[in-house]
């Protein structure tokens, strides 16, 4: 659990990324498990927003389907390993809460995620920048496969072998630089930079756990798909809640500012006040 020192580094003397603790590489189960110990805490709040992201993932195929292809669905698919962490806050916030024993609600959640929202932004604009790049390099293989549009089996398998290989690339960089970031812009005054480089930081220590963690992504994503997104309603809060876990577990942002949960008690007082009901 991260401690908040009593009297903060001034900005100007704070390091350039927060210090990350080495993990065992069966760690993800365990955030796995805390996870779910988090939608079991807050099933209402966290189903709902599964729920959301479900309708969202049919949004998706339903554009995909009229004006794409398979290169652009295959770019799209592959795209949620690029924004669901930046979805993900308001699970973030669930779990803040929980963990520091605070009224739960999406309303309340939604405030939380919102406070973090010019770093959110900024780091949204770099996921979509690469996904926008990754959807059009999808799209592009069509020119060097002029068969795939009525492919035999090698030329399929060559197809997909070689956007997936383009496609781990890409994925493997944005996780890295996702794995910790927007946990860490949840929790602590930060600029994104510096979430970004302790997030890429503790990826590159600790390799073993974080495979393991990306394979289950990977395997989360699959299963949603061989479900017609239907699973996603379970496993993207899951993954969502174990992610808060897993940072809390591996960095210690204790130097930065706490970016404390908004209190809605004040809140309401300043609101009675300007309408002259107290």
């Amino acid at each position: 659990m991260n401690q908040t020192r009593d009297t903060p580094r001034p900005p100007d003397e704070l390091p350039l990324a927060a210090p990350c603790r080495e993990l065992r590489p069966g760690a993800p189960l365990n955030w796995l498990r805390k996870g779910w110990q988090d939608i079991k805490s807050a099933p209402r709040q966290s189903l709902t927003y599964g729920f959301v992201l479900v309708l969202l993932s049919y949004l998706v195929s339903l554009v995909t389907w009229i004006w794409g292809n398979l290169g652009f669905y295959l770019g799209l698919v592959t795209g949620f390993v690029f924004v669901g962490p930046w979805l993900a806050l308001t699970l973030y916030a669930i779990s803040r809460r929980l963990e520091m024993g605070r009224g739960v609600s999406l309303r309340r959640s939604l405030a939380d995620a919102g406070q973090s929202l010019t770093g959110g932004l900024f780091f949204a604009a770099i996921l979509v920048v690469v996904l926008l790049v990754w959807a059009r390099a999808a799209n592009t293989l069509y020119i060097f496969f002029p068969s795939i549009h009525d492919p035999g089996w090698r030329d399929l398998i060559v197809f997909l072998a070689i956007g997936s290989t383009v496609g781990l690339l890409f994925c493997a960089v944005v996780f890295a630089v996702s794995a910790f970031s927007l946990p860490m812009l949840m929790d602590r005054r930060c600029d994104a930079i510096t979430a970004v480089v302790t997030s890429v930081n503790a990826v590159l220590r600790n390799k073993p756990a974080m495979l393991v963690w990306a394979t289950i992504i990977v395997i989360s994503v699959v299963l949603g798909a061989l479900t017609a997104w239907l699973a996603f309603a379970v496993l993207m809060p899951l993954l969502g809640h174990a992610t808060w876990h897993a940072y809390r577990e591996t960095i210690d942002s204790s130097e930065w500012p706490d970016l404390p949960p908004v209190d809605w008690k004040a809140r309401e007082r300043a609101v009675m006040q300007k309408t002259g009901h107290l």
